[in-house]
């Protein structure tokens, strides 16, 4: 790649470095988690300021394309979007992006629920509910940790093939179809489990989404907590205003 900018050219510096940069960061080796080039080396071999530097990276760092921490230094986002509108289980939104899902770890338990969760599903305190913990991601690397409680209407054992598509079980084999996800998105500093199981510093950025699912009779299936990465997704949100 002819990494230089043309001096001479009417086109802002910092313009011509955010598409310098915008090229740099498609090759592979950028995609797959190596880090940029240092950021002082790469204004001094540019010839140009690390301020007009910072400037075209924070740009791109603002779209969601650049991850930086200070101290580290600056890599690829490679991003995993979740659409609000026609949502799948993770595993179809993943399989929708040619992305092979890895589960790292998969607990299974019968626990008393939480007063959320149990006011969530209006049972008692005392109902044991089916508790999955799963620690998910791609072949490189885990990125998001799933929380997941089911009613106890559903019928789930635990016992079964959590290999197939969370919502393909539960219609095929106990004919409850998942229909309205209502869903609150926040941020969050890791703390000592979250930065274990996603293999980031105690206090980093972590995205919370909280997911409420419904069957079409409006009656509450799954209480959803996702842990992910700040790293690896871009969650968008496609709306259409009625006029």
């Amino acid at each position: 790649m002819d990494f230089r900018i043309d001096h001479n050219s009417p086109i802002p510096l910092h313009v011509q470095v955010e598409e310098l940069l915008r090229k740099l960061i498609v090759l592979p080796e950028y995609q797959n988690g190596k880090l940029l080039p240092n950021e002082a080396g790469m204004a001094r071999e540019l010839g140009i300021s690390r301020n007009t530097l910072r400037q075209a990276t924070n740009k791109l760092v603002y779209e969601g394309l650049l991850f930086r921490k200070k101290g580290f230094g600056t890599k690829v986002i490679k991003t995993v979007d979740s659409k609000a509108q026609n949502w799948l289980s993770f595993s179809q939104e993943m399989k929708a992006k040619g992305i092979e899902v890895v589960n790292y770890e998969l607990e299974l338990s019968f626990v008393k629920p939480t007063e959320k969760v149990a006011t969530f599903f209006s049972i008692h305190e005392d109902v044991k509910v089916l508790k999955m913990a799963r620690l998910r991601g791609d072949s490189g690397r885990p990125f998001v940790y799933f929380i997941s409680y089911f009613h106890p209407r559903i019928g789930l054992t635990g016992k079964e093939d959590f290999t197939r598509p969370l919502y393909e079980i539960m219609q095929q084999d106990y004919s409850v179809v998942a229909q309205l996800s209502k869903e609150e998105i926040s941020a969050r500093a890791a703390d000592t489990t979250l930065a274990n199981k996603l293999n980031v510093t105690i206090g980093d950025p972590i995205l919370k989404r909280k997911r409420f699912v419904y069957d079409p009779g409006n009656r509450p299936i799954e209480y959803n907590l996702g842990y992910y990465r700040a790293d690896s997704i871009v969650y968008s949100v496609e709306s259409e205003r009625k006029l």
